[in-house]
């Protein structure tokens, strides 16, 4: 019984991540296929070959992402946001969410920080983290003197985390992507890597 319960659970993880990604790409193709079937319904009537949704889905994210770099277009989408940048409730979550989208986006602030390793005076602990402010000019008075860093600790398995202001000689930049350190941090750090095959090593015993 117990042997069956390692097989189960190590199954179970294994075909997780497949199972998660084609679930995600299905819900996102069978809404661009309706989608598709609305739009070109009315302009070609029954002719609809099966994947035109996947291939519209892509051209109106290019189209999207084209006219979004237009400084007209990036105006008049400042207007549709009144009413989700004005709310109370609804003003939280979405600057938290478009802010957080930003950073990670190519023009925005992720290309200017850095993967640090958070190491406090006296205590042996390293913590991982994004660093994402370095001025603090515009913050109100109250925060300590001295050349200091914004940090933000992710924390695993959910989207969370916590910010720390601390001094720059607390922090030590380390060799690794921000979508690395993010994607590590949701689960854990409990990823390893794949063990490397070295030339003249001696293959399983059969």
């Amino acid at each position: 019984m117990k042997n069956l319960y390692k097989y189960f659970f190590r199954g179970l993880i294994t075909i997780l991540p497949v199972v998660l990604t084609l679930y995600l790409f299905y819900v996102f193709l069978a809404w661009t296929e309706a989608a598709a079937l609305w739009v070109l319904n009315p302009l070609i009537g029954g002719f609809y070959v099966p994947g035109m949704g996947l291939v519209f889905g892509i051209l109106g994210i290019l189209m999207i992402g084209y006219m979004v770099s237009k400084p007209g277009v990036r105006k008049l989408l400042s207007f549709a946001e009144l009413p989700f940048t004005n709310l109370p409730v609804v003003k939280s979550i979405y600057s938290s969410l478009k802010s957080f989208a930003d950073y990670f986006s190519p023009a925005g602030k992720q290309a200017e920080q850095s993967v640090v390793i958070l190491r406090m005076p006296g205590h042996a602990m390293e913590i991982v983290g994004l660093i994402t402010r370095r001025s603090f000019a515009d913050l109100p008075a109250g925060f300590l003197p001295g050349e200091r860093v914004a940090v933000y600790l992710p924390m695993g398995y959910m989207i969370g985390g916590y910010t720390v202001f601390v001094p720059t000689e607390w922090v030590q930049p380390i060799d690794m992507s921000v979508e690395e350190a993010m994607r590590s941090s949701l689960i854990a750090w409990m990823a390893r890597p794949a063990p490397s095959a070295h030339p003249g090593s001696a293959g399983p015993a059969t």
